[in-house]
């Protein structure tokens, strides 16, 4: 029987824990997973897929490199055949709670996962490795038609709400530079958005989050009204990719001092001539990346 493909790449990506560019490379280089293909030609990862994937990224983090995991999997003969289980991590099996408690309309248990990931994590490592990876994959479900409109928007409503009051009750230092958050044109998703806005200003910056996206009047306006030192477009779909880049075009043109970044974005191997505005989405990059643009 054909394997059934369930996971597109952002979503396999999202479930073993590394970025889509590596899992290509890793694809063409050691030939090890093959993905299926559904009626429209898109690549699709099967539960096999995930547990290979899942024992070679052990096998890296215990020291081995990826061509030396590859080859003791290949000596080993069949996936089945593995006699070291495959073990989800905290964040991992927090993660799949979430999402299923969300996707079941259970505000009381996504509540009870959710303050059980805080009771174990930093409050950063809760945003960017559970909450953030929760909204991806229901992100990719949503995307895939396999849940309805209305479980995103309750997931979404319910996220925004736990991760707006850790927004609201960080304290801000107001001789600390402005940035100001938005979605690019089109968007309508902001949860990411609002991730990366509660991270900065837990950093005691002043941050003015505006959310879904405005036109360019009106961002011109809140530019000229409060003078940011930075501006951060959110993009999380590709049919905005090309306008959002065009408004940060012109927006630079007219405000030259303003630091503009993008966010939002997974797939950079489609964004090379942009990687450099590019926020990632790890506590690494976003450390790095404030750093870097909110210096005084």
């Amino acid at each position: 029987m054909t394997p059934i493909g369930k996971y597109n790449i952002k979503a396999i990506s999202t479930i073993v824990g590394i970025q889509p560019g590596t899992l290509r490379a890793w694809e063409r280089r050691y030939n090890i997973i093959k993905p299926v293909r559904n009626d429209a030609g898109h690549r699709l990862y099967t539960e096999e897929h995930v547990h290979i994937l899942k024992w070679l990224i052990q096998k890296v983090n215990e020291g081995f490199t990826i061509g030396q995991a590859v080859n003791l999997f290949e000596a080993k003969g069949e996936v089945n055949s593995l006699d070291e289980p495959i073990q989800l991590s905290r964040t991992e099996g927090l993660i799949n709670k979430i999402v299923t408690t969300l996707l079941r309309l259970d505000e009381i248990e996504a509540h009870k996962y959710v303050d059980e990931a805080f009771s174990l994590f930093t409050i950063e490592k809760v945003l960017y490795e559970v909450l953030l990876n929760v909204v991806k994959l229901i992100e990719d479900m949503s995307m895939n038609k396999q849940i309805r409109n209305s479980h995103e928007h309750f997931a979404f409503s319910f996220l925004k709400a736990r991760i707006g009051m850790i927004y609201h009750n960080s304290p801000v230092n107001t001789s600390f530079p402005k940035t100001i958050v938005t979605c690019g044109p089109g968007e309508n998703h902001d949860v990411r958005l609002m991730i990366l806005a509660t991270f900065i200003r837990r950093r005691g910056f002043q941050v003015i989050y505006i959310g879904t996206s405005l036109d360019i009047e009106e961002i011109n306006y809140m530019l000229e009204q409060v003078s940011p030192s930075s501006l951060v477009l959110s993009c999380t779909r590709t049919e905005h990719l090309n306008e959002t880049i065009q408004l940060a075009k012109d927006l630079k043109k007219q405000f030259p001092e303003l630091k503009i970044s993008l966010s939002g974005i997974d797939d950079l191997n489609e964004t090379r001539d942009i990687q450099q505005f590019i926020i990632e989405n790890s506590i690494e990059c976003i450390e790095k990346w404030i750093e870097e643009n909110l210096s005084f």
